[in-house]
């Protein structure tokens, strides 16, 4: 069986389990865990994986963070300076964070984000390195009423994710989707 194709199969699986009212927001994290090189494959998958989800009889929102540093950038009044010199940048990454935590914020206190959905969250490889996810996260946990989906392009062992295989992992309450092993490709 394809990778993504198996991915998208565990996924259905989540789906189908009973979703406990009681978790706190960290809890209700779900972290979708691919190779990177995966990346296209699983974009290109996204409406099934939209599908499944309203075939299971819950919402489906989808977040995409991939544009969100350089539309940030973009309008940011030093961007010059920040090309011309990107160590400069470092002491604005905190209000990036914030940006973005504000706009997926809005994205999971939507109305359409019921008690019911899921609110997706792909892209966030394109975050690194300017912020860590787990920071993000953090931010945004308290405002998951659902479930937030995160299609992470990394990898999980031993309790502990790494976006990118880049940097060092970090333990997190959010339970993990990933391959089964035998899938092929």
């Amino acid at each position: 069986m394809d990778r993504v194709d198996a991915l998208l199969g565990e996924y259905r699986r989540q789906l189908s389990l009973p979703w406990r009212p009681d978790l706190s927001g960290a809890e209700r994290v779900w972290m979708a865990v691919y190779p990177p090189e995966l990346e296209r494959r699983v974009r290109a998958k996204l409406p099934d994986f939209d599908f499944a989800t309203r075939e299971s009889g819950h919402a489906w929102l989808l977040h995409d963070v991939t544009a969100s540093f350089s539309a940030w950038l973009a309008a940011q009044e030093y961007r010059d300076a920040y090309y011309a010199d990107p160590e400069a940048l470092a002491p604005a990454l905190p209000q990036f964070l914030a940006t973005l935590e504000a706009a997926i914020g809005a994205t999971l206190s939507a109305p359409e984000a019921t008690s019911t959905a899921v609110v997706a969250l792909v892209g966030v490889g394109s975050l690194f390195p300017m912020i860590r996810v787990s920071d993000l996260l953090q931010r945004v946990a308290d405002r998951v009423g659902s479930r937030l989906l995160i299609l992470f392009p990394g990898s999980f062992e031993r309790g502990n994710y790494r976006l990118l295989d880049a940097r060092d992992g970090w333990n997190y309450l959010a339970i993990p989707i990933t391959i089964p092993e035998g899938a092929s490709r």
